[in-house]
This record gives structure tokens, sequence and C-alpha cells, in this order.
């Protein structure tokens, strides 16, 4: 039970930092694009390393152990590729207006400076907004995106955790982080939609609840077939959707906000950071 608690306490986390990206606009009026960019390829690079080099070993260990050289490592490959294909299914399904990987500001949300045209056109959108149902069927649709999209990193994270608290850890860092811009993303539409900062943040937060209810829902259908085999799989696949996440979400996401060379550190400095711990917890 302690386990299971520690693995749906960790997942909760990781989940619900979506509501910090509401937060950032409550009481900040400038987006700190250089904290982002560090930040998201800090993440990204705790996730790659971890999954190339802590993850797909364990799954290959595990299914080499059960099925033999050959088999264990085709499966490994297969299973770190089935992974990346997955998630990578996930957001072609989601419609680009509504993906919650289109990067926002916090300035969109903070209408009050209409010094210059920029901030003009935002105040436009937030009048127009409030006569247009669209808008908060949009930011309604971001946030079941978010939902879907973060279900497999829900479970990801919880069966990560209920194995390895170890690995688990900076996965759920690491996904905290980048979860706070896709908060960001959900809670802009729907603040021009209502004028409520409240509104926006509440969304926003319980977008990031698909995470641990992933999480309990795919351990329950999971549970009765658990086995070292499947356990193989689940950390291959978990490795490939953690390189996939980094390579298509958070280095990008981070050159959308104009600090390519800042995000480069951050990834170098989370791939540091993430052997010297691993080193230490040997």
């Amino acid at each position: 039970m302690e386990n299971l608690l520690f693995a749906f306490l960790l997942t909760l986390f990781a989940g619900l930092s979506t509501g910090i990206g509401s937060l950032l606009a409550f009481f900040t009026k400038k987006s700190n694009t250089k904290f982002l960019s560090i930040s998201l390829g800090f993440s990204a690079g705790v996730m790659i390393y971890i999954s190339m080099i802590e993850i797909f070993f364990k799954a290959k260990d595990s299914l080499v152990l059960e099925l033999g050289e050959k088999a264990g490592s085709w499966i490994t490959v297969i299973s770190f590729f089935g992974g990346m294909f997955f998630i990578a299914l996930i957001d072609k399904l989601i419609p680009s207006e509504e993906n919650p990987h289109e990067m926002h500001s916090i300035e969109e949300m903070n209408v009050t400076d209409i010094s210059d045209s920029h901030h003009l056109d935002i105040k436009l959108k937030h009048e127009e907004a409030k006569k247009n149902n669209q808008l908060m069927r949009m930011g309604l649709f971001t946030a079941l995106a978010i939902g879907i999209h973060n279900f497999p990193e829900g479970i990801a994270t919880f069966i990560a955790a209920l194995q390895e608290p170890s690995i688990a850890i900076p996965i759920a860092i690491a996904i905290a982080l980048h979860n706070i811009p896709e908060g960001i993303a959900v809670s802009v539409p729907i603040y021009f939609a209502t004028g409520s900062k409240k509104k926006a943040f509440k969304y926003s937060f319980l977008s990031g609840l698909s995470e641990p209810v992933g999480a309990i829902i795919g351990y329950l259908i999971l549970k009765p077939f658990l086995n070292d085999v499947l356990m193989g799989i689940v950390f291959g696949m978990v490795s490939g959707i953690m390189v996939y996440i980094s390579l298509d979400e958070l280095l990008p996401s981070a050159r959308e906000y104009g600090e390519h060379h800042l995000s480069i550190y951050g990834l170098v400095a989370g791939m540091i950071v993430m052997a010297v711990s691993l080193l230490l917890f040997m």
C-alpha cells in the first residue's frame, strides 16, 4: 500500500503541475523566457538520459532474461519505437488549433497594457471572446486534448514508481516541468472566453488530473497481467514515449520562446544531474 500511495502521489504531482502555468499568469506580467527555455531543456535532458541509459536497458534486461538474447533484444527495440508511434498517434489525432503544444505566453493573459498595437490586438480579441462561445469550446477541447495526451504519461510514471522509485522521481519532475506551458495553453483561450482567471486556472488545474486517473485505470487494467515480460514491454514503451516527448515537445517549445542556446545548456545540465544522481543511488 505504501508503494501504491507513493506512486499515486508522485503521478498526482506531475499531472497537477498544469495549474502552475495558470498561477504564473496571476503573479507575473511577463514570461521569463530564459527560465522557460532552461527548464524545458533541463526536463528534456533528464528524460532523454534516463530513457536511453536506464529505462531502455532495464526493459532489455527483463525481456532478455525471460525470452532470450535475440528475442528479448528485438522486443525491446519494437517496444521502444512502439511507444514513440503510440504517442505520435495521439498527437496526430488532436487538431492543431487545439493542440496543447502550441505555445502561449503569459502576456496573452494580461490585457491591461494596451500601449502598443500588439496589446491592442489582444485587448480586441479579449472583447470578442466574451461574445464568442466557440473560444470557450476550444479551451475545453484543449483541456481534453491534454487529458488524452497525458494519460499514457500517468501510466508510465505510476508503473515506474512501483518498480523503480529512484527512476520515477526524476521522470515525474521532468513531466511536471513540461506540463507548465501546457497549463498556459489551456488557460489562455478559457480566459479570453470568460474573462475569468479563476475559471482559466480551474480548467487548467483539472486537465492535469488525467495523469493520476490514467495511472489508476492503467494499473487496474494491467494488474492481472503484470509479469516480467509485460513490465519489460511497458518500460520499453515508456522510454520511447519519453524520448519522443523530449524531441517533439520540449526542445521545440524551448526554441519557440526564442532562447535556443539556453535550452541546450539546460539539456546538458539535465543529463549531468541525472547521470550524477543515478551514480549516487547505485
